[in-house]
């Protein structure tokens, strides 16, 4: 797995969870600390894919959208 994989994988699993204790009300305290520190972890994800070390076959001019 690559570098820039891993906190996407761990943003994503954060999500889950968080959804997952607000729709079922567990605790007020978990809910607010949970969403405390969602900023957190969306810079964390955001930095470590911008920082990646991936290279691209193609150039900007080439393709800029790099969706395929």
């Amino acid at each position: 797995m690559k570098n820039y994989l891993f906190p996407v994988f761990a943003t994503t699993g954060f999500l889950i969870i968080y959804l997952t204790v607000l729709f079922t009300n567990l605790n007020t305290g978990l809910i607010l600390f949970l969403f405390s520190i969602s900023p957190i972890v969306m810079i964390w994800m955001v930095y470590s894919v911008l920082t990646a070390d991936a290279d691209s076959a193609y150039t900007f001019e080439d393709r800029w959208y790099e969706d395929q």
